[in-house]
Protein backbone atom coordinates (compact mmCIF):
# COMPACT_ATOMS: atom_id res chain seq x y z
CA UNK A 1 0.00 0.00 0.00
CA UNK A 2 2.87 2.38 1.13
CA UNK A 3 4.96 1.62 -2.34
CA UNK A 4 0.99 2.26 -4.06
CA UNK A 5 0.51 5.81 -2.51
CA UNK A 6 4.21 6.96 -3.20
CA UNK A 7 3.86 6.00 -7.07
CA UNK A 8 0.35 7.92 -7.27
CA UNK A 9 1.86 10.85 -5.54
CA UNK A 10 4.79 11.00 -7.72
CA UNK A 11 1.94 10.60 -10.44
CA UNK A 12 0.27 13.57 -9.03
CA UNK A 13 3.79 15.29 -8.64
CA UNK A 14 4.83 15.22 -12.34
CA UNK A 15 1.07 16.17 -13.34
CA UNK A 16 1.45 19.00 -11.78
CA UNK A 17 4.43 20.05 -12.98
CA UNK A 18 3.47 19.30 -16.80
CA UNK A 19 0.09 21.55 -16.05
CA UNK A 20 2.34 24.36 -14.39
CA UNK A 21 1.58 28.10 -15.80
CA UNK A 22 3.89 30.96 -16.17
CA UNK A 23 2.67 34.74 -16.64
CA UNK A 24 2.84 35.58 -19.96
CA UNK A 25 4.04 38.97 -21.46
CA UNK A 26 4.21 41.41 -24.51
CA UNK A 27 2.17 40.69 -27.94
CA UNK A 28 3.14 39.52 -31.56
CA UNK A 29 2.56 41.43 -34.30
CA UNK A 30 2.28 39.58 -38.21
CA UNK A 31 4.14 42.03 -40.95
CA UNK A 32 3.16 38.98 -43.37
CA UNK A 33 0.86 35.86 -43.43
CA UNK A 34 3.61 33.56 -44.12
CA UNK A 35 4.60 34.58 -40.22
CA UNK A 36 1.59 32.79 -39.06
CA UNK A 37 2.81 29.58 -40.31
CA UNK A 38 5.88 29.29 -37.96
CA UNK A 39 4.01 31.38 -34.38
CA UNK A 40 0.63 30.71 -34.41
CA UNK A 41 -1.58 33.80 -33.41
CA UNK A 42 -3.13 32.21 -30.45
CA UNK A 43 0.75 32.07 -28.91
CA UNK A 44 1.87 33.19 -25.78
CA UNK A 45 5.30 34.79 -24.40
CA UNK A 46 5.43 32.69 -20.99
CA UNK A 47 7.71 34.23 -18.34
CA UNK A 48 10.18 31.75 -16.50
CA UNK A 49 12.33 33.97 -14.39
CA UNK A 50 12.58 37.63 -13.62
CA UNK A 51 14.59 39.63 -11.33
CA UNK A 52 17.81 40.14 -12.94
CA UNK A 53 19.88 42.99 -14.25
CA UNK A 54 20.52 42.26 -17.65
CA UNK A 55 19.68 38.89 -19.35
CA UNK A 56 21.75 37.70 -22.12
CA UNK A 57 23.33 34.85 -24.09
CA UNK A 58 20.84 31.87 -23.42
CA UNK A 59 21.53 27.84 -24.92
CA UNK A 60 20.06 25.48 -24.35
CA UNK A 61 21.91 22.24 -23.22
CA UNK A 62 20.46 19.22 -24.84
CA UNK A 63 22.16 16.33 -22.69
CA UNK A 64 20.67 17.63 -19.78
CA UNK A 65 17.26 19.62 -20.88
CA UNK A 66 18.20 22.96 -19.20
CA UNK A 67 18.80 26.37 -20.22
CA UNK A 68 21.95 28.10 -19.18
CA UNK A 69 22.13 32.28 -19.65
CA UNK A 70 23.82 34.88 -18.34
CA UNK A 71 23.70 38.15 -16.09
CA UNK A 72 25.95 40.45 -17.15
CA UNK A 73 26.37 42.89 -14.41
CA UNK A 74 25.96 40.39 -12.08
CA UNK A 75 28.85 38.13 -13.03
CA UNK A 76 26.79 35.18 -13.27
CA UNK A 77 25.78 32.30 -15.50
CA UNK A 78 22.19 31.16 -14.22
CA UNK A 79 20.73 27.26 -14.78
CA UNK A 80 16.96 26.94 -15.31
CA UNK A 81 15.24 23.77 -15.53
CA UNK A 82 11.38 22.58 -15.94
CA UNK A 83 11.36 20.91 -12.65
CA UNK A 84 14.09 22.91 -10.82
CA UNK A 85 13.46 26.08 -11.21
CA UNK A 86 16.03 28.28 -11.26
CA UNK A 87 19.87 28.32 -9.64
CA UNK A 88 23.40 30.43 -10.04
CA UNK A 89 24.84 27.77 -12.48
CA UNK A 90 28.63 29.53 -12.57
CA UNK A 91 29.92 32.80 -10.49
CA UNK A 92 32.23 34.38 -11.65
CA UNK A 93 31.15 34.18 -15.31
CA UNK A 94 33.65 36.42 -17.16
CA UNK A 95 35.77 38.31 -14.57
CA UNK A 96 38.12 37.41 -12.62
CA UNK A 97 40.29 40.22 -11.52
CA UNK A 98 40.24 42.26 -8.08
CA UNK A 99 38.22 45.38 -7.27
CA UNK A 100 35.58 46.66 -9.61
CA UNK A 101 36.39 46.62 -13.74
CA UNK A 102 32.64 47.74 -15.09
CA UNK A 103 29.14 47.77 -14.68
CA UNK A 104 29.16 44.84 -17.21
CA UNK A 105 31.97 42.17 -16.19
CA UNK A 106 30.42 38.82 -17.06
CA UNK A 107 29.84 36.66 -19.37
CA UNK A 108 27.60 37.59 -22.19
CA UNK A 109 26.97 35.26 -24.88
CA UNK A 110 27.28 31.40 -24.69
CA UNK A 111 26.92 28.44 -26.93
CA UNK A 112 27.64 24.44 -26.44
CA UNK A 113 30.19 24.15 -28.97
CA UNK A 114 30.81 20.43 -30.75
CA UNK A 115 32.67 18.81 -28.35
CA UNK A 116 30.07 19.65 -25.34
CA UNK A 117 31.84 22.64 -23.79
CA UNK A 118 30.31 26.00 -22.41
CA UNK A 119 32.35 28.45 -24.59
CA UNK A 120 31.57 31.91 -22.95
CA UNK A 121 32.03 35.38 -24.43
CA UNK A 122 33.76 36.95 -21.22
CA UNK A 123 33.32 41.16 -20.93
CA UNK A 124 36.36 41.49 -17.58
CA UNK A 125 38.37 38.91 -18.87
CA UNK A 126 38.05 40.59 -22.44
CA UNK A 127 38.43 37.03 -23.92
CA UNK A 128 37.07 33.79 -25.21
CA UNK A 129 37.07 30.82 -22.76
CA UNK A 130 35.54 26.99 -22.84
CA UNK A 131 34.58 24.95 -20.13
CA UNK A 132 33.82 21.33 -19.60
CA UNK A 133 29.94 21.28 -18.37
CA UNK A 134 30.52 18.81 -15.61
CA UNK A 135 34.15 18.74 -14.10
CA UNK A 136 37.23 20.75 -15.05
CA UNK A 137 37.91 24.56 -15.23
CA UNK A 138 38.18 27.00 -18.09
CA UNK A 139 40.77 27.12 -21.07
CA UNK A 140 40.74 30.51 -23.03
CA UNK A 141 40.59 30.34 -26.59
CA UNK A 142 41.29 33.62 -27.74
CA UNK A 143 42.35 36.55 -25.58
CA UNK A 144 44.03 38.99 -28.07
CA UNK A 145 44.50 40.08 -31.83
CA UNK A 146 48.24 40.10 -32.72
CA UNK A 147 49.18 40.94 -29.27
CA UNK A 148 46.25 43.07 -28.40
CA UNK A 149 44.10 42.49 -26.06
CA UNK A 150 40.67 42.53 -27.42
CA UNK A 151 37.73 44.64 -25.85
CA UNK A 152 34.89 42.76 -24.65
CA UNK A 153 34.03 39.78 -26.45
CA UNK A 154 29.79 39.70 -26.98
CA UNK A 155 28.63 37.04 -28.64
CA UNK A 156 29.76 33.69 -30.40
CA UNK A 157 28.61 30.97 -32.83
CA UNK A 158 30.28 27.64 -34.32
CA UNK A 159 30.99 26.84 -37.57
CA UNK A 160 30.68 23.33 -38.98
CA UNK A 161 34.32 23.81 -40.03
CA UNK A 162 35.33 23.71 -36.10
CA UNK A 163 36.03 27.34 -36.66
CA UNK A 164 34.36 29.95 -34.05
CA UNK A 165 33.58 33.74 -34.91
CA UNK A 166 32.80 36.29 -32.63
CA UNK A 167 32.37 40.06 -32.01
CA UNK A 168 33.97 42.23 -30.12
CA UNK A 169 32.12 45.82 -29.47
CA UNK A 170 33.12 47.80 -26.24
CA UNK A 171 30.22 47.77 -24.05
CA UNK A 172 32.06 45.63 -21.27
CA UNK A 173 34.66 48.14 -20.26
CA UNK A 174 34.43 50.82 -17.69
CA UNK A 175 34.16 53.69 -20.23
CA UNK A 176 32.79 51.73 -23.42
CA UNK A 177 34.63 52.99 -26.51
CA UNK A 178 36.51 55.53 -24.51
CA UNK A 179 37.71 53.61 -21.83
CA UNK A 180 41.89 54.03 -21.91
CA UNK A 181 42.48 50.14 -21.30
CA UNK A 182 41.60 49.83 -25.33
CA UNK A 183 44.31 47.94 -27.50
CA UNK A 184 42.54 47.78 -30.75
CA UNK A 185 41.44 50.62 -33.30
CA UNK A 186 38.07 49.05 -34.18
CA UNK A 187 34.97 47.15 -33.40
CA UNK A 188 35.77 43.73 -34.42
CA UNK A 189 34.06 40.50 -36.11
CA UNK A 190 37.01 37.57 -35.44
CA UNK A 191 37.95 33.95 -36.57
CA UNK A 192 39.10 31.63 -34.35
CA UNK A 193 40.68 28.85 -36.61
CA UNK A 194 40.61 25.21 -35.96
CA UNK A 195 44.30 25.59 -34.83
CA UNK A 196 43.90 28.32 -32.74
CA UNK A 197 45.22 31.40 -35.18
CA UNK A 198 42.88 34.51 -34.70
CA UNK A 199 42.38 36.56 -38.14
CA UNK A 200 40.24 39.34 -38.35
CA UNK A 201 37.37 39.18 -40.29
CA UNK A 202 35.06 42.48 -40.13
CA UNK A 203 36.86 45.97 -39.32
CA UNK A 204 33.84 48.05 -40.78
CA UNK A 205 31.04 47.64 -38.63
CA UNK A 206 30.61 50.76 -35.67
CA UNK A 207 28.94 48.06 -32.80
CA UNK A 208 28.89 44.75 -33.99
CA UNK A 209 26.70 42.33 -31.60
CA UNK A 210 24.67 39.34 -32.35
CA UNK A 211 25.47 36.98 -35.62
CA UNK A 212 24.55 33.39 -36.78
CA UNK A 213 24.93 31.34 -39.50
CA UNK A 214 22.87 30.38 -42.25
CA UNK A 215 21.76 26.57 -41.87
CA UNK A 216 24.29 25.99 -44.97
CA UNK A 217 26.92 27.85 -43.39
CA UNK A 218 27.74 29.69 -46.63
CA UNK A 219 26.27 33.44 -44.91
CA UNK A 220 27.46 34.77 -41.69
CA UNK A 221 24.78 37.28 -40.54
CA UNK A 222 25.47 40.06 -37.71
CA UNK A 223 23.56 42.35 -35.73
CA UNK A 224 24.63 46.09 -35.47
CA UNK A 225 23.60 47.57 -32.50
CA UNK A 226 24.39 51.41 -33.08
CA UNK A 227 20.93 53.47 -33.09
CA UNK A 228 22.65 55.84 -36.00
CA UNK A 229 22.98 52.67 -37.63
CA UNK A 230 20.68 49.28 -36.73
CA UNK A 231 21.18 47.36 -39.21
CA UNK A 232 21.75 43.51 -40.09
CA UNK A 233 24.30 42.43 -42.55
CA UNK A 234 25.08 39.38 -44.36
CA UNK A 235 28.60 38.10 -45.41
CA UNK A 236 29.28 35.03 -47.75
CA UNK A 237 31.72 32.50 -46.17
CA UNK A 238 34.25 30.94 -48.50
CA UNK A 239 35.63 27.47 -48.82
CA UNK A 240 38.43 28.50 -46.35
CA UNK A 241 36.25 29.84 -43.68
CA UNK A 242 37.00 33.61 -44.39
CA UNK A 243 34.10 36.05 -44.71
CA UNK A 244 33.66 38.23 -48.13
CA UNK A 245 32.24 41.10 -49.15
CA UNK A 246 28.81 42.29 -46.63
CA UNK A 247 25.40 43.31 -48.26
CA UNK A 248 22.79 44.89 -46.06
CA UNK A 249 19.89 42.91 -44.82
CA UNK A 250 17.70 44.70 -43.10
CA UNK A 251 17.75 48.56 -41.90
CA UNK A 252 15.78 48.84 -38.58
CA UNK A 253 16.93 52.77 -38.17
CA UNK A 254 13.73 53.91 -38.51
CA UNK A 255 12.28 52.07 -35.90
CA UNK A 256 14.96 53.46 -33.37
CA UNK A 257 14.25 57.23 -34.51
CA UNK A 258 10.39 56.27 -33.32
CA UNK A 259 11.29 55.38 -29.93
CA UNK A 260 11.05 52.00 -30.17
CA UNK A 261 13.21 51.03 -27.39
CA UNK A 262 16.09 48.32 -28.17
CA UNK A 263 18.60 47.55 -30.75
CA UNK A 264 19.49 44.71 -33.14
CA UNK A 265 21.57 42.35 -30.77
CA UNK A 266 21.27 38.44 -30.85
CA UNK A 267 19.89 36.13 -33.16
CA UNK A 268 18.80 33.04 -34.25
CA UNK A 269 18.45 31.55 -37.64
CA UNK A 270 15.46 28.59 -37.90
CA UNK A 271 15.76 25.53 -40.24
CA UNK A 272 14.37 27.32 -43.56
CA UNK A 273 17.27 30.46 -42.64
CA UNK A 274 14.80 33.35 -41.21
CA UNK A 275 16.36 35.17 -38.55
CA UNK A 276 14.96 35.60 -35.22
CA UNK A 277 16.66 38.83 -33.73
CA UNK A 278 16.18 41.14 -30.48
CA UNK A 279 15.75 44.59 -32.29
CA UNK A 280 13.86 47.68 -32.03
CA UNK A 281 10.34 46.90 -29.90
CA UNK A 282 11.81 43.35 -28.56
CA UNK A 283 12.24 40.32 -31.37
CA UNK A 284 12.24 40.79 -35.39
CA UNK A 285 11.79 38.22 -37.39
CA UNK A 286 13.16 38.10 -41.30
CA UNK A 287 13.21 35.90 -44.19
CA UNK A 288 16.41 35.12 -45.61
CA UNK A 289 16.23 37.73 -48.48
CA UNK A 290 15.70 40.56 -45.57
CA UNK A 291 11.74 40.57 -45.39
CA UNK A 292 10.31 41.68 -42.22
CA UNK A 293 7.57 38.61 -41.84
CA UNK A 294 6.98 39.55 -37.72
CA UNK A 295 7.51 40.79 -34.07
CA UNK A 296 7.54 40.33 -31.01
CA UNK A 297 6.98 43.01 -28.83
CA UNK A 298 8.38 42.28 -24.84
CA UNK A 299 7.37 45.45 -23.90
CA UNK A 300 11.01 45.10 -22.42
CA UNK A 301 14.99 45.69 -23.80
CA UNK A 302 15.36 42.57 -25.54
CA UNK A 303 19.14 40.93 -25.42
CA UNK A 304 19.03 37.45 -27.02
CA UNK A 305 17.32 34.33 -27.60
CA UNK A 306 18.00 30.66 -27.95
CA UNK A 307 16.32 27.28 -29.39
CA UNK A 308 15.69 24.80 -26.73
CA UNK A 309 13.26 21.51 -25.78
CA UNK A 310 12.83 19.65 -29.16
CA UNK A 311 13.98 22.89 -31.14
CA UNK A 312 10.94 24.31 -31.60
CA UNK A 313 10.61 26.52 -28.04
CA UNK A 314 12.37 29.92 -28.71
CA UNK A 315 14.01 31.15 -25.77
CA UNK A 316 14.27 35.00 -24.70
CA UNK A 317 16.13 37.00 -22.97
CA UNK A 318 14.50 40.34 -22.25
CA UNK A 319 16.45 42.96 -19.05
CA UNK A 320 15.25 41.35 -15.97
CA UNK A 321 12.62 38.28 -17.57
CA UNK A 322 13.59 34.74 -18.93
CA UNK A 323 10.54 33.97 -21.26
CA UNK A 324 10.08 31.23 -23.97
CA UNK A 325 7.34 31.10 -26.88
CA UNK A 326 6.45 27.55 -28.38
CA UNK A 327 6.94 27.78 -32.53
CA UNK A 328 5.65 25.67 -35.44
CA UNK A 329 9.24 26.18 -36.71
CA UNK A 330 12.36 24.32 -35.39
CA UNK A 331 16.21 26.05 -34.74
CA UNK A 332 18.70 25.01 -37.64
CA UNK A 333 20.44 22.35 -37.56
CA UNK A 334 18.59 21.04 -34.26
Amino acid sequence: MKCGLLFLISIFANMAIAQKSYPTMGKIIYEDPAFEKMLPKDSKIEVLASGFEWSEGPVWVKDGGYLLFSDVPKNKVYKWEEKMGLSVFLEPSGYTGRGVYSDEPGSNGLIIDSKGRLVSCEHGDRRISAMPLTVGGKITLADNYQGKRFNSPNDVVEHANGSYYFTDPPYGMMKKHEDPSRELPYFGVYRIAKDGKVSLQIDNLTRPNGLAFSPDGKILYVAQSDPEKAIWMSYPIDANGNAGKGTLLYDATSMVKKEMNGLPDGLKVDKDGNLWSSGPGGMIILSPTGKLLGRIEMGELTANCAWGDDGTTLYITADGYVCRVKTSTKGAGW
